[in-house]
């Protein structure tokens, strides 16, 4: 669809009332179906997610400091937060004060989009969570999520993606040229760096790769986007499963990505996703937090966490 975005021949009249050249987004805005179908997606995970409870023999991890869960798919954070407020106050000694039942001071480390499923981060203290607040931010954390594509094969094994990230003036997360970091948005934000490497594990259920790879960081396999993508929307579609390793921490950052890359995740219809494939309806995008490793913000050792991978992954990465 046209973008109202990117005009061809601004007019005289036009310049005028645009006192300064804002950066071109260079993925498509979301399709108009997105919206009703998001809409019905928000509403079934709001009745899904007020039922939601978990027990503390689903936590992943758990110490003094942090709790790590599984937070499966069309479920909201905060949902998966309350629920973890209620199991560790609950399980506290019989006899103990009100007060010192459940931890005070727990924090969200790191959130997972309501269709995301994988591990979720939550701290028991405000230091603690200051640390690993900081060591996202100054990508300490390392990272890897799996994601299920409909698209082209890719003529890649391994890639490094660099882009800009930023919100279009209709609201939109969309991917912008990585020479227009730092410059401003409609609405006063800027434009910021997104980097992700992807490494393909399977193409049409045949293993690509058999173990995670270290991304080799040479100039063969690095592209750093300045202009829009060539994708070959009406060709042959296949099934594509790849494991991204952000370095970044953007909003929607491997969704906006691997659509830029024209390998979009079943099911995600914001970002030209199919919503029915092989004659099923897919309710929510297919993508996992697969694993998290990082020091521990007290003890300072290497901590690695890995979550039980969803059916759809598990079929292709375990053989």
């Amino acid at each position: 669809m046209p973008d109202p975005e990117d005009p061809t021949k601004p007019t005289s009249q036009n310049a005028l009332r645009t006192p300064q050249n804002y950066p071109v987004p260079l993925s498509p805005p979301p399709p108009p179906v997105s919206k009703d179908v998001e809409l019905s997606r928000a509403m079934s995970a709001s009745s899904k997610s007020s039922l939601f409870s978990i027990s503390r023999n689903d936590f992943v991890f758990e110490d003094e400091c942090l709790v790590a869960v599984n937070k499966p798919q069309g479920i909201y954070c905060e949902s998966v937060f309350d629920s973890v407020r209620k199991v560790l106050s609950d399980s506290s000694e019989p006899g103990q004060l009100e007060t010192e039942a459940s931890p005070p001071e727990l924090h969200l480390a790191n959130r997972l989009d309501r269709d995301t499923s994988g591990l979720m981060l939550i701290t028991k203290s405000h230091k603690v969570a200051s640390k690993l607040v900081k060591a996202f931010t100054t990508h300490k954390v390392s990272k890897t999520y799996i994601a299920f594509c409909v698209g082209s094969a890719p003529k890649w094994e391994n890639i490094t993606i660099k882009s800009g990230h930023g919100r279009s003036k209709f609201g939109a997360w969309r991917v912008y040229a990585a020479s227009d970091v730092g410059r401003t948005l409609p609405g006063g934000s800027v434009v910021r760096d997104m980097e992700t490497s992807f490494e393909v594990l399977s193409v049409n259920g045949q293993r690509v790769s058999k173990e995670p790879s270290e991304f080799r960081k040479d100039g063969n396999n690095v592209l750093i986007v300045e202009e829009k993508a060539l994708i070959d929307r009406d060709g042959k579609k296949d099934e594509i499963l790849v494991r991204a390793r952000p370095k970044s921490g953007r909003s929607h950052q491997i969704r906006l990505h691997c659509q830029y890359l024209g390998i979009s995740l079943r099911g995600d219809v914001k970002y030209e996703g199919v919503s029915q494939w092989k004659g099923k309806t897919y309710n929510g995008h297919e993508l996992h937090a697969e694993s998290l490793s990082f020091e521990h913000p007290i003890t300072s050792l290497l901590v690695v966490l890995s979550t039980p991978l969803p059916m759809w992954a598990s079929q292709v990465t375990q053989q």
